[in-house]
């Protein structure tokens, strides 16, 4: 065979690069129309967002792959050089949970967690005072009123003169809990392991009094780990709800065991997607919680003495906002914000006084707002906003709600509201803001705090970061002012505040820490 005749060796051709670089103008592009979305809730762009880089990592790593034309050689090296390193990624980190916008939180898979234990102490329980006038009581969920507000006291505004004081600061169990305060006991929520806890602290020093065990567990990586409702104090009693729908009451001065429930089973239905998290609501010498997803009934009313059931009530999913008991139109009434409605419920009898359509499908957890004696306020986030309802009664008793306004310029996703000389202030998907209560139209929306807690103290008002920054705030109609900052956290902060006096009482999922508030001369 001649020289001319013998086979020549296969020359690659060369790259075929407009398919990728393609790609990659598309992909740009679409982020690009994604973030500029801004009416767009942030976790509507951030789950699109991912959802182009995946489809776009995919579709490069297969033209790469397969129509690149690239040297055989290389193309196998790089994409199994791409797929080593996603092995060793997955090998080294993990998804340890997700924010409020959900962006996510990695960490190492070697990162070590301590497990705080579970030996029961025998501390004796200092002097309380019961009386929601006095300090020392933030005897519920958002406080004596369960609103969020205090008339006092006067907080002194110069943090750099006078910063706040870190009187205890230590390791607790995972939870979305917040404290309740009686007297120098402070009680929450946490998870040890595979036991759902009750732990009571003593308030100034920090010292672990007694706690409750119950075998449960709920955890998901978006959600978190372990309860997510803040204990109530009533007279000499606790009464405390886990994620997996355990309502116990419990002795305040020891933690003894007084009577139990099982809500979810009692409702008949499972539990919730995100877990239980209905503080419990204390009226009329009856306990008040949501139930489970697709049971009877949504509302569950038990007797303080035994626990035994009083009343259920309500036809729809329940939320995870907490129940609030309002005046409404004359009357005393249970307002629940529900998976698709808003409803408000005798407390007696839990006979459903007046009902409203609400929201897209999505979760609610804000707790509602009353504004005053006939108006009650209602938000949530993914894109859903707020609604003004006015309630009125007829000559015949019938209650109604009708709609004064709907707006979404105030989204709150688990924020608590509140309303102050016609205005109303909270956090709308994240970013602190004012909106008009006449028309729902907005006044200002400035500084991303994420999904922070907060209080109104006077006309101060305090606000936990989801990033774990204290702040300090006098907002008016014009702007929100912001006065100061403290660093307390370095972690996902989702947890309410509580206050007693001067004390502030504030936790994440890692740690609890009780600071001692500068007042004003």
């Amino acid at each position: 065979m001649s020289e001319s005749e013998k086979p020549k060796p296969a020359v690659a051709g060369k790259i075929r690069w407009w398919p990728g670089l393609g790609l990659v103008a598309l992909a740009l592009a679409a982020l690009a129309w994604t973030r500029l979305q801004t009416e767009w809730p942030f976790q509507q762009r951030n789950l699109l967002s991912y959802k182009i880089v995946i489809i776009a990592g995919v579709a490069l790593l297969l033209w790469w792959t397969f129509l690149s034309r690239a040297p055989k050689r290389l193309r196998l090296g790089v994409t199994f050089s791409l797929a080593g390193l996603g092995l060793l990624g997955l090998a080294c980190f993990h998804l340890r949970g997700m924010s409020g916008d959900l962006m996510p939180i990695i960490e190492f898979r070697w990162t070590k967690h301590r497990e705080l234990p579970l030996a029961k102490t025998n501390a004796p329980v200092p002097a309380r005072s019961t009386d929601s006038a006095a300090p020392y009581a933030f005897p519920q969920f958002l406080g004596p009123q369960r609103n969020g507000v205090f008339p006092g006291p006067a907080l002194a505004t110069d943090w750099e003169k006078h910063p706040p004081q870190i009187l205890w600061r230590q390791k607790v169990g995972a939870a979305w809990s917040g404290f309740a305060i009686a007297g120098e006991t402070a009680i929450t929520l946490e998870q040890r392991g595979p036991e759902e806890c009750v732990v009571a602290y003593e308030l100034s020093g920090g010292r672990q009094l007694w706690f409750h065990a119950d075998t449960a567990r709920y955890q998901t990586t978006i959600a978190g780990e372990g309860p997510r409702t803040t204990p109530t104090i009533v007279s000499n009693h606790v009464f405390t709800l886990g994620a997996s729908g355990l309502l116990n009451c419990l002795d305040l001065e020891t933690g003894g065991l007084l009577w139990t429930r099982n809500v979810v089973h009692d409702s008949g239905g499972k539990i919730p997607q995100w877990g239980c998290a209905s503080s419990p609501l204390v009226a009329n010498d009856l306990v008040i919680v949501h139930g489970g997803e697709q049971g009877r009934r949504s509302l569950h009313a038990y007797h303080l003495a035994d626990g035994t059931p009083a009343w259920s009530a309500g036809a729809v999913n329940p939320g995870y906002a907490s129940p609030l008991l309002a005046e409404l139109a004359g009357a005393t009434q249970i307002v629940a914000f529900n998976d698709s409605s808003v409803s408000a419920h005798d407390p007696l009898t839990g006979a459903t006084l007046w009902e409203s359509p609400w929201g897209n499908g999505n979760v609610v957890c804000s707790t509602p707002l009353l504004v005053d004696a006939r108006h009650v306020l209602f938000s949530s986030g993914y894109g859903v906003g707020a609604e003004l309802l006015e309630i009125s009664r007829d000559d015949l008793g019938k209650f109604s709600a009708k709609l004064i306004w709907k707006s979404t310029r105030m989204k709150s996703k688990f924020g608590h509201l509140f309303a102050r000389d016609g205005f109303l202030y909270g956090l709308d998907d994240g970013i602190f803001a004012c909106v008009d209560l006449k028309d729902g139209s907005q006044r200002w929306k400035e500084g991303r705090y994420g999904h922070g807690q907060g209080l109104l103290v006077g006309g101060l008002y305090l606000l936990m970061s989801e990033a774990g920054e204290l702040l300090l705030l006098k907002p008016t109609p014009t702007t929100p002012q912001p006065l100061a900052r403290f660093p307390v956290f370095t972690s996902k902060t989702w947890n309410p505040l509580a206050l007693a006096d001067d004390l502030l009482l504030t936790r994440n999922d890692q740690e609890a820490v009780c600071l001692r508030l500068a007042l004003a001369p």
